[in-house]
């Protein structure tokens, strides 16, 4: 059986002051939780974050990687340089970073390459619009931005990565892909990857994560879906109480 994962992304989102409080809060909540919990920070935290969580089972990693492994390039965060602070995560591929900073397909496969090679484990973000979604295309966006990385990385790849689904209609706005809506497409990338070559141990064990404003209201049955393996949460990760509320449901279905 798959272990559930609960990972929150902050975003551009904290402080010292704020991060402490919250981590020690996450500290003190998570102790009879039987589940994977990981935060992930903005990079500027990230050596104040693991200074907090140590000794703690709570991991953690970044929100981005640059596809370059060193070099002149102004304001990137390596791979190397991210395992130097004993990240376990990296997040490839979000779709903010696609939508906002243009990374294609193309580029979030290299990223996803590079995080593997260091050590890291990367949380490949794939999921379609509104738009996408009206018009029946959702299956056909997500396999495109699976396939981008099939064919640099292949399914065995996989053994060592997470993938998110996170409906772009759903994050941030206050609207949520129903649990049955959310379960169709975590079938169809299981489906997906059962389908490659030796592709059906690494569909059974891979942990895909829904995306797409999970709340404590509502994670319990979007969590009890049978393809679905956890949360990639944003706003509800800022808030302690949510936060364990959420990690609670991934322990208790």
């Amino acid at each position: 059986m798959r272990q559930k994962l609960v990972a929150g992304n902050w975003k551009m989102n904290g402080s010292i002051k704020a991060n402490q409080q919250l981590l020690e809060s996450l500290k003190q909540g998570i102790t009879d939780i039987r589940a994977d919990i990981a935060v992930c920070p903005p990079f500027p935290y990230l050596q104040q974050v693991q200074a907090l969580l140590q000794g703690s089972h709570i991991r953690y990693g970044a929100q981005n990687v640059s596809h370059e492994a060193d070099g002149a390039f102004t304001g990137e965060v390596s791979a190397a340089m991210l395992v130097d602070l004993a990240c376990t995560y990296v997040l490839v591929g979000h779709s903010e970073r696609r939508a906002l900073y243009a990374e294609t397909d193309e580029r979030v496969a290299e990223k996803f390459v590079v995080a593997q090679k260091a050590g890291l484990i990367p949380v490949l973000c794939v999921g379609e619009s509104l738009h996408e979604r009206e018009t029946g295309e959702t299956e056909k966006i997500v396999k495109r931005q699976l396939d981008a990385v099939l064919t640099v990385a292949g399914v065995d790849a996989f053994r060592r990565a997470v993938i998110a689904y996170e409906p772009v209609w759903a994050i941030g706005t206050g609207k949520t892909a129903s649990p049955e809506q959310a379960q169709a497409v975590h079938a169809f990338i299981r489906q997906h990857l059962a389908s490659q070559t030796a592709g059906a141990s690494v569909a059974q064990t891979v942990q895909i994560l829904y995306g797409g404003s999970v709340k404590a209201n509502n994670a319990t049955e979007l969590f009890a879906m049978p393809d679905i393996d956890g949360g990639l949460i944003g706003g509800a990760s800022l808030k302690a109480d949510e936060f364990l509320a959420i990690c609670q449901a991934a322990h208790l279905v």
